[in-house]
């Protein structure tokens, strides 16, 4: 079957994409050859760069600084997501009075970086004689960054949904909030979970800008054994192995949640829970109709009934 996006290459095409693929790897080898060779010959390579990482008290260090990252981001990601859920079903919210102010809220929230309010929080608080520790400044910054970021995606999750979801809901006689919590919310989230995730990710490298304001974080430590200028100032070392780290710990919250998806997409008991609402719908929807067929306000020969 023919694609309906493309033409089908032919043997010209097909050549020619090979061709292009074959050269935009070696332009990527070429490119990361020349990064190796100005490593080797500025010597990056060499026994002194490296020495100061034979110390186990130079891994301690590496590890109390991504400690201090990852106490940040977990408080920070359940903090932004419930902040994103609070926001979400306010922006939602059928009262104009209460989804407009939402609406700044989230506008305004969104339009600020994160490292100015990480600099307004510690630097900017102690003027009006309150003082904040860089933990708390970071781990706030970023829930209320993120937080404003995930409503803005539960909302578009929500909306993007049929509106039959919701019209069918309302016809078996649920309130709104029931409708959200048991039929939008849902499916919002695990169409949403990708979007998720990757701003939880972007969450967990935005600590580093707690380096600004001197939070010990991974970041931190990087600069402070990469400064050691009686071992050579092995700052280009230290990044390779803070790097690693992050991508580590990134490659390690992706894959937990490529496994939450698949869960919740394949649970048995979901499709079971699944099934017991439509049945307790459908008997619900049943009995409503009997109880206006008793009334004498259900016409047989329509197909509706009046007054649902």
């Amino acid at each position: 079957m023919s694609s309906v996006l493309f033409d089908v290459p032919g043997p010209k095409a097909i050549a020619r994409n090979r061709l292009i693929g074959i050269l935009t790897v070696l332009v990527v080898l070429a490119v990361l050859g020349w990064v190796v060779w100005r490593l080797y010959a500025t010597g990056q390579f060499t026994a002194e760069k490296w020495n100061i990482f034979t110390f186990s008290a130079v891994w301690v260090r590496f590890g109390q600084g991504l400690l201090s990252t990852l106490a940040a981001f977990a408080v920070a990601a359940v903090g932004s997501v419930v902040l994103g859920f609070v926001l979400g079903i306010g922006r939602l919210s059928d009262h104009a009075w209460v989804r407009e102010p939402v609406r700044w809220i989230i506008e305004v929230l969104r339009a600020v970086p994160v490292l100015v309010l990480m600099m307004l929080l510690y630097y900017g608080l102690p003027v009006a004689g309150i003082k904040m520790p860089p933990y708390f400044a970071v781990v706030i910054a970023l829930i209320v960054y993120n937080g404003s970021v995930l409503a803005e995606v539960l909302r578009a999750g929500v909306e993007s949904l049929p509106r039959g979801q919701s019209e069918a809901g309302y016809a078996i006689g649920l309130r709104k909030s029931g409708v959200m919590r048991l039929i939008l919310l849902p499916q919002a989230v695990r169409a949403m979970m990708p979007v998720i995730i990757a701003q939880l990710v972007v969450a967990l490298k935005d600590t580093a800008l707690g380096f600004i304001i001197t939070y010990q974080e991974l970041l931190y430590v990087i600069n402070q054994i990469g400064n050691q200028a009686p071992y050579g100032s092995p700052l280009i070392q230290s990044a390779m192995i803070g790097g690693t780290m992050y991508v580590a710990v990134c490659l390690v919250l992706s894959y937990i949640a490529y496994r939450m998806q698949r869960r919740v997409k394949r649970s048995p008991k979901q499709a079971a829970a699944i099934g017991n609402v439509a049945a307790d719908d459908e008997a619900t929807l049943t009995e409503a109709i009997a109880l206006q067929s008793r009334a004498g306000k259900y016409d047989g020969n329509n197909s509706g009934a009046q007054g649902l």
